[in-house]
Protein backbone atom coordinates (compact mmCIF):
# COMPACT_ATOMS: atom_id res chain seq x y z
CA UNK A 1 0.00 0.00 0.00
CA UNK A 2 1.76 3.31 -0.82
CA UNK A 3 1.92 6.40 1.71
CA UNK A 4 -0.45 8.89 1.52
CA UNK A 5 0.77 12.30 0.67
CA UNK A 6 -0.27 15.50 1.87
CA UNK A 7 1.05 18.14 -0.90
CA UNK A 8 2.01 21.68 1.03
CA UNK A 9 3.15 24.30 -1.34
CA UNK A 10 4.71 27.14 -0.11
CA UNK A 11 5.35 30.65 -0.92
CA UNK A 12 7.66 31.18 2.15
CA UNK A 13 5.07 33.72 3.67
CA UNK A 14 3.69 33.87 7.21
CA UNK A 15 0.24 32.83 5.49
CA UNK A 16 2.40 29.50 4.45
CA UNK A 17 3.97 29.46 7.78
CA UNK A 18 0.61 29.50 9.29
CA UNK A 19 -0.65 26.57 7.24
CA UNK A 20 2.15 24.01 7.62
CA UNK A 21 0.97 23.87 11.90
CA UNK A 22 -1.78 22.28 9.64
CA UNK A 23 -0.68 20.27 7.27
CA UNK A 24 1.62 18.71 9.67
CA UNK A 25 -0.86 17.70 12.39
CA UNK A 26 -3.33 16.43 9.29
CA UNK A 27 -0.37 14.16 8.00
CA UNK A 28 -0.03 12.71 11.31
CA UNK A 29 -3.20 12.05 12.01
CA UNK A 30 -3.43 10.78 8.63
CA UNK A 31 -0.39 8.81 8.55
CA UNK A 32 0.95 10.69 5.44
CA UNK A 33 3.87 12.44 4.22
CA UNK A 34 4.11 15.65 3.66
CA UNK A 35 5.40 16.62 -0.09
CA UNK A 36 6.53 20.84 0.56
CA UNK A 37 6.92 22.40 -2.60
CA UNK A 38 7.72 25.80 -3.83
CA UNK A 39 7.47 26.63 -7.79
CA UNK A 40 9.74 29.14 -9.11
CA UNK A 41 7.89 31.55 -11.55
CA UNK A 42 10.23 31.56 -14.81
CA UNK A 43 11.87 34.85 -15.35
CA UNK A 44 9.26 37.57 -17.34
CA UNK A 45 9.20 37.87 -20.90
CA UNK A 46 8.15 41.13 -22.93
CA UNK A 47 7.67 42.89 -26.18
CA UNK A 48 8.98 40.66 -28.54
CA UNK A 49 10.26 37.91 -26.34
CA UNK A 50 13.02 39.58 -24.76
CA UNK A 51 13.97 38.66 -21.07
CA UNK A 52 13.37 41.38 -18.88
CA UNK A 53 16.58 42.09 -16.43
CA UNK A 54 15.48 44.48 -14.44
CA UNK A 55 15.11 42.82 -11.96
CA UNK A 56 17.92 40.44 -10.45
CA UNK A 57 17.06 36.50 -10.61
CA UNK A 58 16.18 34.95 -8.24
CA UNK A 59 19.32 32.66 -6.60
CA UNK A 60 18.11 29.04 -6.99
CA UNK A 61 20.94 27.92 -4.13
CA UNK A 62 19.17 30.62 -1.48
CA UNK A 63 15.38 29.20 -2.86
CA UNK A 64 16.63 25.62 -1.77
CA UNK A 65 17.90 26.55 1.26
CA UNK A 66 15.14 28.71 2.13
CA UNK A 67 12.55 25.70 1.38
CA UNK A 68 14.73 22.98 3.27
CA UNK A 69 14.29 25.44 6.09
CA UNK A 70 10.53 24.63 5.56
CA UNK A 71 9.85 21.19 7.47
CA UNK A 72 7.46 20.35 10.72
CA UNK A 73 8.18 20.67 14.01
CA UNK A 74 7.24 16.79 14.73
CA UNK A 75 10.30 15.12 13.86
CA UNK A 76 7.72 11.59 13.10
CA UNK A 77 6.28 13.32 10.07
CA UNK A 78 7.97 12.33 6.86
CA UNK A 79 8.23 14.77 4.60
CA UNK A 80 10.18 15.53 1.23
CA UNK A 81 10.77 18.67 -0.62
CA UNK A 82 10.30 19.81 -3.82
CA UNK A 83 11.53 22.78 -6.23
CA UNK A 84 10.17 23.22 -9.57
CA UNK A 85 9.64 26.13 -11.99
CA UNK A 86 6.60 27.11 -13.94
CA UNK A 87 3.18 28.66 -13.05
CA UNK A 88 2.46 27.95 -9.54
CA UNK A 89 -1.42 26.89 -9.91
CA UNK A 90 -0.56 24.67 -12.68
CA UNK A 91 2.44 22.99 -10.60
CA UNK A 92 0.68 22.07 -8.03
CA UNK A 93 -2.60 20.71 -9.79
CA UNK A 94 -0.03 18.66 -11.69
CA UNK A 95 1.87 17.70 -8.89
CA UNK A 96 -1.21 16.89 -6.77
CA UNK A 97 -2.48 14.39 -9.71
CA UNK A 98 1.17 13.02 -10.44
CA UNK A 99 1.82 11.89 -6.80
CA UNK A 100 -1.67 11.10 -6.33
CA UNK A 101 -2.21 13.33 -3.57
CA UNK A 102 -5.30 12.71 -0.92
CA UNK A 103 -4.90 16.75 -0.24
CA UNK A 104 -3.66 19.61 -0.34
CA UNK A 105 -2.91 21.71 2.19
CA UNK A 106 -1.86 26.25 1.94
CA UNK A 107 -2.45 29.40 3.06
CA UNK A 108 -3.54 32.30 1.64
CA UNK A 109 -3.35 36.52 1.72
CA UNK A 110 -6.80 36.48 1.70
CA UNK A 111 -6.44 39.53 -0.69
CA UNK A 112 -9.62 41.12 -2.25
CA UNK A 113 -10.49 43.95 -4.80
CA UNK A 114 -8.19 45.37 -6.93
CA UNK A 115 -5.21 43.82 -5.31
CA UNK A 116 -6.73 40.30 -5.92
CA UNK A 117 -7.76 41.64 -9.55
CA UNK A 118 -4.49 42.60 -10.56
CA UNK A 119 -2.72 39.88 -8.73
CA UNK A 120 -4.63 36.90 -9.64
CA UNK A 121 -5.41 33.81 -6.89
CA UNK A 122 -3.43 31.00 -6.96
CA UNK A 123 -4.81 29.41 -3.99
CA UNK A 124 -8.28 30.12 -6.15
CA UNK A 125 -7.26 28.67 -9.26
CA UNK A 126 -5.70 25.41 -7.40
CA UNK A 127 -8.83 24.93 -5.57
CA UNK A 128 -10.62 24.79 -8.91
CA UNK A 129 -8.29 23.01 -10.86
CA UNK A 130 -7.40 20.52 -7.84
CA UNK A 131 -7.72 16.45 -8.37
CA UNK A 132 -8.49 16.11 -4.66
CA UNK A 133 -9.13 18.19 -1.30
CA UNK A 134 -7.91 21.63 -0.92
CA UNK A 135 -7.92 22.74 2.80
CA UNK A 136 -6.97 26.75 2.23
CA UNK A 137 -6.15 28.16 5.87
CA UNK A 138 -6.15 32.08 5.94
CA UNK A 139 -5.05 33.70 9.61
CA UNK A 140 -7.45 36.45 10.75
CA UNK A 141 -6.73 40.06 10.97
CA UNK A 142 -6.51 39.73 14.56
CA UNK A 143 -3.65 36.97 14.67
CA UNK A 144 -1.19 38.38 12.07
CA UNK A 145 -1.65 41.98 14.18
CA UNK A 146 -0.51 40.43 17.02
CA UNK A 147 2.72 38.74 15.02
CA UNK A 148 3.42 42.14 13.68
CA UNK A 149 3.38 43.72 17.12
CA UNK A 150 5.33 40.41 18.64
CA UNK A 151 7.81 41.34 15.70
CA UNK A 152 8.31 44.64 15.92
CA UNK A 153 8.82 44.75 19.68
Amino acid sequence: MAQKTILFPTDFSTASDAALVHAESLARQMNARLLIVHVEEPPLAYGGGELYYGLPEPNSERILKMLEDVRPADPSVPYTHRLTMGDPAGEVVRMAADEHAEMIILGTHGRTGMTRLLMGSVAEAIVRRAPCPVLVYRETAEKLARKKAAATA
